[in-house]
Formats: structure tokens, C-alpha cells, sequence
């Protein structure tokens, strides 16, 4: 995920202490149910679509503008899937973030999966039954997202 400016000149003042964020994930999905995943190029595993809302931005904009500018697909949101708390993260330079992600359930309207930006070694759409390897972080929002109801993800349980 590129580093927002905000976040840069806040580093400047605060070196690599403890920065609590928001963040959106997007679960985008096409007419045939397939799920939107994108290769990480920082990390090589397959994940969801995310990333930190610019100031004052809504997590659905965020999410329709993190799906855009990562996959090149145009989507819509539908609804808030999840809300958490997830646990810090210590990046290889030492800052140290912590996330409220909002994850929400879009539907695709357009444009074609492919890599659009630095973030993504590949893009694609994958049925619900023929996933690639997840980590239980995009596993559990895509569960969450086929659901019509809350289901509370346990601290204990948290990736």
C-alpha cells in the first residue's frame, strides 16, 4: 500500500510511534459471484482490495476508489460487511500503524480486473469454491460479505 502524503508528514513529526488509522477493505463482486482479489507486490499473497481514506473521505468512496485505482474495475458499494479493530503492525522501516478497518461489500459495474498500479502483481476473479491461498483477514470478510447478518470476530481469533 503507498503511503499516503498525511501519513508521511505525520511520521515526520512522530517518528515510528504507534499511529492509529482508519482503513477500508472492499469485497467486490461480479454478476456470476466471483470475488475481486489482487497478488500483493509488498507481501506476494493473494488479498482484498484496501486502503486508507484520504482526509474527510467516506469509507465507501474510499472503496470504490481503492477498487479503481488497484484493479481498474468500477464498482458500487452495497453495505458495510465489517468493522474491527486489527492488531499493529510493524513495518520493515519500524513505523508502527494499527488499523480500524470498514469493510464493505461492492458490486462491480464495469471496467476490467488488471493491474493498474505498483500495489498488485496480478488481479483476477475467482469463484467462492476455487480461492487461492488467503489469510484468514480476506477469508473471513468474504464469508462475512455472502452473509446477510453480524457475526462478531473474536479478538482471540483476530489474524
Amino acid at each position: 500500500m503507498a503511503t499516503p502524503d498525511f501519513i508521511r508528514d505525520l511520521r515526520a513529526d512522530l517518528g515510528h510511534q504507534l499511529l492509529w488509522l482508519p482503513g477500508v477493505s472492499a469485497l467486490v463482486f461480479d454478476d456470476e459471484n466471483r470475488v475481486l482479489l489482487g497478488r500483493r507486490a509488498d507481501t506476494g499473497l493473494w488479498s482484498i482490495p484496501g486502503g486508507i481514506p484520504d482526509p474527510g473521505e467516506q469509507p465507501a468512496r474510499t472503496a470504490v476508489r481503492e477498487v479503481f485505482e488497484e484493479t481498474g474495475v468500477e464498482c458500487v458499494a452495497e453495505r458495510i460487511v465489517l468493522v474491527q479493530a486489527l492488531k499493529p503492525v510493524v513495518y520493515p522501516n519500524s513505523d508502527v500503524c494499527q488499523f480500524m478497518d470498514v469493510s464493505v461489500r461492492c458490486r462491480a459495474t464495469g471496467g476490467e480486473a488488471r493491474v493498474n498500479d505498483d500495489e498488485s502483481l496480478e488481479v483476477g476473479w475467482f469463484a467462492l469454491d476455487a480461492l487461492p491461498e488467503l489469510a484468514e483477514f480476506s477469508l473471513f470478510r468474504i464469508k462475512q460479505a455472502q452473509s446477510d447478518g453480524p457475526t462478531w470476530f473474536e479478538p482471540a481469533a483476530q489474524p
